[in-house]
């Protein structure tokens, strides 16, 4: 079987392809044939790279901005997108395509509709942005995280499976995760903030680094720009406090082992948040990237809605990220409370729903 995985801008949108992707092998008699469509130098090229998945650029550009120019460039832009996607797609010669979302699926999806080839979409976020509405006409089948994204898109075609996980969430137990991170009985803190990392949120911890070591281990996960800086914070710190400061830039498989060692998130709110969260039955303080819009910031209210999260808006980390942090890893039945409100939201089949979805939609 060969299959077309398109989409990008986080590894909220590429992660949930690289799950449904090993999810639908055990399916198969055949080999399964993977071909990631993606721009070429961001996050979906790196998160490829490290599944060891064959890629394939396409160009494209967002639609944003007022002026007539820059509207008229995004199109010219997509347009060359889509004659490279239409290219690669008649050399692999895929029995199916799947999309993620991010304005990089755009070109692959309208390739996968001029040949007539099963179009299947998926919704990481619970407010679809302008890629997903347009590809939901063209689609053979649409799946949503949540059941709240059906309001909004064809109603005829859209199933709400949930956010698929990658089998390490099923594979790695709380015991085995802790052990990865040397972690001993206190409470753990996990901060991270999608692969670039946030300066808002790391600078606020760096500000009160000795306060919330006393308290809790903390894995950080910086992003590349500000892990040399935090690891000299690290190395000036008591040595006792050093022990407890986990540093890394970037995680990739080794985020998840994390999330389940951790009690406690301070993350932005982006799609996978929504399905890796429950999963590793973590509670969270989510900061919704402003620059998102609605996105991250619905997400959000759906975990908080549920017991499972609390939100701080971007302007707010700086004076209360420390305060609000520190309540809840001090205040034991709160937190359980919380970890239990996350696991109840899980949904583990997921990837295994949209897999054989895809098995059905295959020409």
């Amino acid at each position: 079987m060969k299959l077309v995985i398109g989409g990008g801008g986080s590894g909220g949108h590429v992660f949930p392809g690289l799950a449904v992707a090993e999810a639908i092998r055990p399916l198969l008699r055949e080999e399964l044939e993977l071909l990631y469509m993606g721009r070429a130098g961001h996050v979906e090229a790196t998160i490829a790279a490290d599944a060891g998945v064959p890629f394939s650029p396409v160009t494209a550009r967002a639609l944003r901005g007022r002026q007539v120019w820059s509207q008229a460039w995004s199109t010219l832009v997509l347009a060359y997108g889509a004659l490279q996607a239409l290219l690669t797609l008649r050399r692999f010669n895929p029995q199916v395509v799947f999309v993620t979302g991010g304005f990089v699926s755009i070109p692959v999806g309208i390739a996968a509709w001029l040949l007539r080839r099963p179009l299947v979409v998926f919704l990481p976020d619970i407010e679809p942005g302008w890629a997903v509405r347009i590809l939901s006409r063209l689609a053979t089948t649409v799946c949503v995280t949540h059941s709240a994204s059906l309001d909004v898109l064809p109603v005829r075609k859209t199933i709400a499976t949930g956010y698929p996980l990658r089998s390490v969430f099923r594979e790695i137990d709380r015991p085995m995760a802790r052990a990865r991170f040397q972690l001993n009985g206190s409470p753990t803190l996990l901060v991270t903030a999608a692969v670039q990392g946030s300066r808002t949120i790391n600078d606020a911890v760096g500000a009160h680094l000795d306060t919330l070591l006393e308290a809790a281990h903390l894995i950080h996960v910086t992003g590349p720009r500000d892990e040399a800086r935090l690891l000299a914070r690290r190395d000036a710190l008591p040595a006792a406090l050093q022990t407890r400061y986990h540093v890394f830039g970037y995680l990739g498989d080794d985020l998840p082992a994390a999330m389940v060692a951790a009690d406690l998130a301070v993350a932005r709110s982006g799609a996978s948040i929504l399905g890796e969260f429950p999963a590793a039955s973590l509670a969270s303080v989510l900061v919704p990237l402003p620059a998102a819009g609605a996105h991250q910031r619905r997400n959000a209210e759906i975990l908080e809605n549920a017991g499972a999260a609390v939100i701080l808006d971007d302007d707010e980390v700086t004076a209360k990220l420390l305060p609000t942090t520190l309540s809840i890893l001090q205040d034991e039945e709160r937190l359980t409370t919380m970890r239990r409100a996350a696991h109840g939201r899980a949904r583990v089949d997921a990837a295994e729903r949209i897999a054989e979805l895809l098995w059905e939609a295959r020409r």
